[in-house]
């Protein structure tokens, strides 16, 4: 029986390619974004490369409005889900958002505020009866606070605080809580961005293999690529008058 996937905030380029390998499979995909133009194109991409069953919902994921019951329509448009990725958000500009508090909040409500309230409607709607993955991409950004990033690198150290809360929760039931932790990865979100350390730059298409990976193996946690994880081990060891004197 082919699985079931709800992807909200399916136009992300990380979430288009894993969409793409999941439809390689046979999967039966649900796709959850703002734009119906680009729903429809993913839409017909994916079932051009195998996809049991393709359905696009058109809503803004950043809305928090009635997400119980939005979070209940998106699962009965095929069936239960076996994966529940959440796979969008926004890297914001941390200098208009030092200065501007609506930048700042509009960054903390994408990744965070709205993102914890779907991680929390699929923990609380989805039964029990067998195993099932929720998946969250949160960033490297949140293992520490750099004068670079704070705004956004604090909303994704809260994801990552919120979804660690709700594996523990889980533990010992079907629903397995996943956290993905990408790096730099080569996106339109990250376009504007100099890419001076390229051997630090991964594409879309190594997260999503590092997720299929990561769910296949029923990790808690995945540095994609892996060796982001003793990169941010030291960054986080770094003592604090070290850490000031860099520019990171």
């Amino acid at each position: 029986m082919s699985q079931i996937i709800l992807v909200l905030g399916a136009t992300s380029a990380i979430a288009i390619a894993y969409c793409r390998r999941l439809a390689g499979q046979g999967a039966s995909l649900v796709l959850v974004a703002r734009r119906a133009d680009r729903l429809d194109t993913l839409a017909a991409d994916l079932r051009a490369r195998g996809a049991r069953e393709v359905l696009s919902v058109v809503s803004d994921l950043s809305d928090m409005s009635s997400c119980e019951n939005r979070f209940r329509d998106f699962c009965a448009c095929l069936d239960t889900p076996d994966q529940v990725l959440l796979a969008y958000g926004m890297l914001g500009d941390q200098r208009k958002a030092e200065d501007d508090a609506d930048a700042t909040r509009a960054v903390i409500d994408v990744n965070f505020t709205s993102a914890a309230l779907w991680l929390q409607m699929a923990a609380k709607l989805l039964p029990r009866d067998k195993p099932r993955t929720i998946i969250a991409i949160s960033s490297v950004a949140g293992d520490r606070g750099r004068r670079s990033n704070y705004v956004y690198g604090a909303a994704k150290a809260g994801l990552t605080t919120f979804a660690e809360g709700l594996a523990h929760r889980l533990h010992g039931t079907n629903l397995q809580m996943l956290i993905v932790k990408p790096g730099f990865v080569d996106t339109p979100m990250t376009a504007h961005l100099e890419r001076g350390g390229g051997l630090l730059w991964a594409t879309p298409e190594q997260i999503a293999a590092g997720i299929e990976r990561a769910v296949r193996k029923r990790q808690s946690v995945a540095y994609t690529p892996r060796f982001w994880w003793p990169i941010m081990t030291v960054i986080r060891l770094l003592p604090r008058p070290i850490f000031f004197r860099t520019k990171l």
